[in-house]
C-alpha cells in the first residue's frame, strides 16, 4: 500500500505532536532528536514534523508517496522522466533515521514530492552511522534538489 506524505517545518515539535496525536488519535511512530513521525491508517498518511526555528510559523516542507519497494521508485522515475519531468535521484541514502531511495520532482509552484522507499530503518542499520541524527534534516534540502 502507499501512502502520501506530508513533511512540515514546524517551530514547537513538543506542542505539534501533541496536537497531531490529538487530531489523528495516535502516537508517533518513531520519535528522534528534532524529528517525529506518524503512520496514520486513517486516512492513509505518513506525517513527518521537522523541527525548525522558534519562533517561526509551520510551513510545508515536503510532500511524497511512500511506495512499499525499489521497483516501484524505479518505476515512478521511469515514468515521471518519460513525462518529461525533471527528477533528482537518490538511491541508499540516509535520510528521516532511515536507509531510503528516492527520486525527487518539484510541481509547478516549485513545490518538492519526493516518491520514496524505506529500505532499512535506523534501529535496523544499527549504530553504524549509516543513518545518523544528521539524517533528520535531509528533506529539509528539497527545495534544492532537481
Amino acid at each position: 500500500m502507499s501512502r502520501v506524505q506530508l513533511a512540515l517545518r514546524v517551530a514547537d515539535l513538543e506542542g505539534s505532536i501533541a496536537f497531531y496525536s490529538k487530531l489523528f488519535g495516535v502516537e508517533p511512530a518513531k520519535r528522534r532528536p528534532g524529528y517525529a513521525n506518524f503512520a496514520v491508517a486513517e486516512p492513509p498518511l505518513k506525517l513527518v514534523l521537522l523541527e525548525g526555528e522558534q519562533g517561526e510559523p509551520t510551513r510545508m516542507d515536503h510532500l511524497g508517496v511512500e511506495v512499499e519497494g525499489a521497483a516501484q521508485v524505479t518505476a515512478a522515475t521511469e515514468r515521471l522522466k518519460e513525462a518529461g519531468l525533471a527528477t533528482f535521484e537518490e538511491n541508499d541514502t540516509s535520510c528521516c533515521y532511515a536507509l531510503q531511495d528516492k527520486v525527487w520532482v518539484h510541481g509547478p509552484g516549485g513545490e518538492p514530492w519526493e516518491v520514496y522507499v524505506v529500505k532499512a530503518d535506523a534501529e535496523v542499520i544499527g549504530r553504524s552511522g549509516t543513518a545518523t541524527a544528521d539524517s533528520a534534516a535531509c528533506c529539509g534540502t528539497s527545495e534544492e534538489k532537481g
